[in-house]
């Protein structure tokens, strides 16, 4: 079967329009909740690919779908001069995906799309286990699987059993895991983006040094590993942060992107963590922290259980087939993504590619 082919049929589309016409119905026109604690933001992506050499495709990462109880959607709008677009939703993960092309000879592809979202902040009270929406058994199984790149046999499922020997029950397995990766590993300022997630590599060779999205997969893998469902989750910072300078970002956030994670227990539902900004904490806030300094111990205590929601999420998703591409399926989407001329463009080299990001908060939360 031709593989491009293969591709299209993998990803449902969900709507398709020319540039001047994409609204998602419905969408645009809701109102913030009326809770005051939400947010709302606008981010803007505006992809102006540089020196194409052929037929030019843009892929960009829409906001999560569907709505949670800490996030919401309000809709997005697009313009430009592409031929076509069209939002593209990966069967699997649920990833929806924003499509544009330009055929050969168009000097000048651009793409500009905004998306309004609303947030609040994130906090699961771990001391009052009860109840909860369980999701569908396949969801759960798909989140215990591994990927090409998080892998759960071999040294990972041998270093997930040393971690969580003793514990008992879910939660102590996922704190254990947690701890493990806060003390073991630390964040590599030399590493380009996020890293990539090569969880078995960064055992085998005992280098545990990366990015979010380097140790948050390596903590999604171990509670994988462990028996526990666990997932990234894949965004970008949108605002500044109210408690650590260094975990927000705000104006030109073309380079905020950022991985978080959640484990899944039945009696607390998905629990949010981020062992990776502990260690960027003590990397970078107020010049760099030690373990044992009382801003890394409030970081460390909150982000077990808790997110500050100056962020909008995009997906959950894993080896996703970018669609009318010849490529091999990306190991997340995250960050736009371009080809012209069946060359890919450089997705961690924005001046490059050429792309820039904006955000800007609509509505602050009420007091």
């Amino acid at each position: 079967m031709d593989r491009r082919h293969f591709l299209n049929r993998t990803l449902q589309t969900t709507v398709a329009a020319t540039i001047g016409e994409l609204l998602r119905p419905g969408r645009e026109a809701l109102a913030l909740p009326a809770n005051p604690s939400w947010r709302e933001f606008e981010v803007a992506f505006r992809a102006e690919v540089v020196g194409p050499a052929g037929a030019t495709r843009v892929w960009l990462p829409l906001p999560l779908a569907p709505d949670t109880d800490y996030y919401r959607s309000l809709g997005h709008s697009s313009t430009g001069n592409a031929t076509r677009t069209a939002v593209y939703r990966d069967d699997r993960y649920g990833a929806e995906i924003f499509y544009a092309e330009w055929p050969a000879g168009e000097a000048t592809p651009l793409l500009e799309l905004a998306c309004r979202f609303a947030t609040r902040d994130r906090s699961v009270d771990l001391s009052a286990p009860g109840p909860v929406a369980a999701p569908p058994v396949a969801e759960l199984q798909r989140f215990l699987e591994p990927t090409r790149l998080i892998r759960t046999d071999g040294i990972v499922a041998e270093t997930a059993r040393e971690i969580t020997k003793g514990s008992r029950g879910d939660l102590e397995k996922a704190r254990a895991i947690y701890e493990w990766i806060v003390v073991n590993t630390f964040r590599d300022p030399k590493v380009r983006g996020c890293g990539v997630g090569d969880i078995r590599s960064m055992l085998e060779t005992r280098n545990l040094g990366g990015k979010c999205a380097d140790l948050n997969a390596l903590f999604v893998g171990l509670a994988r590993a462990a028996g526990l469902p666990a997932r990234d989750l894949y965004g970008m910072r949108v605002a500044d942060s109210s408690e650590f300078k260094c975990l927000g970002r705000s104006g030109d956030v073309t380079k905020a992107q950022h991985c978080r994670a959640e484990f899944y227990t039945p009696a607390l539902g998905w629990v949010p963590v981020d062992p990776a900004d502990v260690r960027k904490v003590v990397l970078e806030e107020n010049g760099g922290l030690s373990l044992e300094d009382p801003i890394v111990a409030r970081a460390r205590a909150k982000l077990f259980g808790a997110w500050e929601m100056n962020y909008l999420p995009f997906n959950v998703a894993h080896d996703v087939p970018l669609p009318n591409s010849a490529r091999e399926p990306i190991p997340f989407l995250m960050y736009p993504q371009a080809e012209t001329g069946e060359v890919a463009k450089d997705c961690l080299d924005p001046d490059a590619f050429r792309y820039r990001i904006t955000s800007r908060e609509l509505r602050p939360a009420r007091a």
